[in-house]
């Protein structure tokens, strides 16, 4: 095993401490050691340096467009992402306030890092590949059916029997409805451009791709716990997240991973619907 995977988990145990235990000192903590763990690491146990590449025809001007990963630098970013995100109280409202407050700090937390990466650290560590692969095989698009059958098999039972429904705000006006559409659909979006293309794509840089998809559904879990996907949800967060990570890791495209969760957010939104307004939708679900 990496030693760098010692500090990578460290810095990941991070994501309980704030959005399960919500204990931000513990959390704080938990960075600092990683990151700390990180620079020890990287000072003792040295990876073979690579060239780094430049763009331009003068040495003493020419632009850094790629250079050797850091596990500092990229265990950084993460820290920072998860900061930012730790932030707020992650309940999940839908008034203006509350959507304005998710709108920054999720906002915040893809574009410090991004914005640092290329600006600061110049080694363009992260990137939201759209189309990935190219086109889209058979299988792919199954795939895609296969999700709406599962979310409309599996979610009204978890949400209705559960109770968990009653951590999302009463949808019961058209405003309402509207809002939960646009919200559920954009936290989906987001949860893709930093679960994956930030933390899963940096830990990618320095050790196996199984331990860095284990490592990224911590983060990926631990923050829909507090969003409210609490009881036995992590059975069903669990899974999602590893194949979420596993798909991108096949496609290298985030359009397809997008497509793949707000199909099961469509399923969530109406569930969500069904569920605060009884009668609405029985013909639909089976609970």
């Amino acid at each position: 095993m990496s030693w760098r995977v010692l500090p990578a988990l460290l810095v990941v145990l991070a994501a309980p401490a704030f959005f399960v235990a919500l204990l931000p000192w513990l959390g704080w903590m938990l960075l600092a050691a990683g990151l700390i763990a990180a620079v020890l690491v990287e000072r003792f146990a040295p990876v073979p340096a690579r060239p780094i590449v430049r763009a331009g025809t003068r040495p003493d001007t020419a632009r850094v467009v790629s250079r050797d990963p850091s596990i500092v630098r990229d265990l950084s970013l993460i820290a920072i992402g998860m900061l930012i995100v730790s932030a707020i109280p992650l309940k999940a409202e839908l008034d203006n306030l509350a959507i304005l407050r998710f709108g920054v700090a999720l906002g915040g937390a893809v574009a410090v890092p991004y914005l640092i990466s290329r600006l600061v650290y110049r080694d363009r560590a992260i990137g939201f590949p759209w189309r990935g692969g190219g086109r889209w095989t058979w299988f792919q698009w199954a795939w895609l059916v296969g999700v709406l059958v599962l979310g409309w098999l599996i979610l009204p039972f978890y949400f209705i029997t559960s109770g968990v429904y009653l951590n999302w705000p009463v949808v019961d006006t058209p405003d309402l409805i509207a809002r939960l559409f646009v919200g559920v659909g954009a936290v989906g979006i987001w949860d893709e451009l930093f679960f994956i293309c930030t933390v899963f794509v940096l830990l990618l840089r320095h050790m196996h791709p199984i331990t860095a998809n284990l490592l990224q559904a911590v983060v990926f879990v631990s923050f829909l716990w507090e969003l409210g996907y609490q009881a036995w949800g992590p059975f069903l967060t669990i899974p999602f997240a590893l194949l979420q990570g596993y798909i991108f890791l096949v496609t290298r495209s985030l359009a397809y991973v997008v497509t793949v969760h707000l199909l099961f957010d469509a399923v969530v939104f109406a569930v969500l619907v069904h569920a605060h307004n009884p009668g609405l939708f029985d013909g639909l679900f089976l609970v």
